[in-house]
């Protein structure tokens, strides 16, 4: 008897083990996978993103090419990318440039700072302080640059780092594009993907969360990302007619500012003083044009997109944009702030669904006949 049962419980123990190990195996297997698919997680998750944003378009012009998807999948596609190179290519070229030779600039110590403004003492708290180093680095910048060394090497360092990602992340978004196609053209079996493990996660309310999603997607995609490109593009074509130094520093600044959610007028405005008092006639014309149509965008054209989606804090975008943006640089800026917008509407669906009693039934309740 006390053979049976000690031979029971080492089989259960081996068995036990036996498990363990499995478990452990699957685990490792998943991270590796994990791993390797890391850098590409990004990039899909914001071709899924221009999917959804642009299926209306997609499904329209399917429907005008005699259902044809494929077809039209592959047109969107070429159509994007050719939108996107030209300007890729100057804007990636001025920044990696403009970054570049501040860069060289910090390193020689010949950049040339203004002096101070005398209200600058005003400053509670590091007023003087920082006029009196302002002041020195206006008067003596080698002496400046031997105090802040640490300071301008890392500022340095960061500046050729921002030239060298650039070109990278642009390039990431040229292919996320091509991701976006795919998807487009394989609309029915992606679909039918998500469908199902959505439905497995959260049983039957899955295409209810499915269809408040996709309206999430499309509402922060269209209102936030894609009046932030309107903005980043009309800025661009005025900033590139006016011919003003660094111009891909400040498209990308305008691009930022959009994105969350603080106002471009910020830095329209001091540039159309700078070309008004610089630049010749035809080129201050086209960027105060530019620069118009640029904050009558962000006064009218996004509110009234936003307003047709989830009504979602602004803080949330902006957390969603800065945190993607530290994480995973330029693309992030898009994913971040659409991935939490998505997370903050689902935990909202959740609440709903948790508030609401369990036992109320679907329809009107039925009065039995006497």
């Amino acid at each position: 008897m006390k053979e049976s049962e000690q031979t029971s419980g080492t089989g259960g123990f081996d068995q036990t083990a036996h498990n363990a190990l499995r478990l452990a195996l699957i685990f490792l297997v998943l991270y590796w996978c994990l791993q390797l698919l890391a850098p590409f997680i990004p990039l899909v998750v914001w071709g899924a993103i221009i999917a959804v944003a642009i299926y209306p378009l997609h499904e329209k012009l399917a429907v005008r090419l005699g259902n044809r998807v494929k077809l039209s999948a592959t047109l969107i596609a070429l159509l994007g990318l050719t939108i996107l190179i030209a300007p890729v290519i100057v804007l990636t070229e001025s920044l990696v440039e403009s970054s570049t030779d501040l860069a060289a600039h910090v390193a020689e110590g010949s950049v040339r700072v203004p002096p101070p403004p005398e209200r600058v003492k005003d400053i509670p708290l590091v007023g003087d302080k920082l006029h009196s180093n302002w002041l020195l680095a206006s008067q003596n910048l080698s002496a400046a640059s031997k105090r802040f060394g640490p300071q301008l090497k890392t500022l340095r360092e960061s500046l050729i780092a921002t030239a060298t990602s650039a070109g990278a992340a642009f390039l990431q978004i040229l292919f996320s594009v091509i991701i976006a196609g795919v998807f487009l053209a394989t609309k029915d079996k992606s679909v039918a993907g998500v469908r199902l493990a959505i439905t497995w996660l959260v049983g039957e309310r899955g295409p209810v969360l499915i269809s408040a999603s996709e309206a999430t997607v499309r509402s922060v995609a269209r209102g936030v990302l894609g009046v932030a490109v309107i903005e980043t593009v009309l800025a661009a074509i005025g900033l590139v007619a006016a011919d003003v130094p660094a111009t891909g520093f400040w498209t990308l600044l305008i691009l930022v500012l959009s994105i969350v959610q603080v106002p471009p007028l910020l830095v329209v405005a001091p540039l159309v003083a700078y070309v008004l008092s610089t630049a010749e006639a035809i080129g201050a014309g086209i960027f105060v044009v530019c620069g118009v149509l640029v904050v009558a965008t962000d006064t009218f054209v996004k509110p009234l997109l936003l307003g047709r989606g989830a009504n979602v804090p602004m803080l949330v975008i902006l957390m969603g944009a800065i945190g993607g943006m530290i994480l995973l640089g330029i693309v992030g800026l898009f994913v971040g702030a659409v991935v939490l917008v998505l997370g903050w509407e689902l935990l909202q669906f959740w609440f709903k669904e948790a508030d609401s009693p369990a036992s109320e039934p679907p329809g009107k309740p039925q009065v039995p006949a006497e």
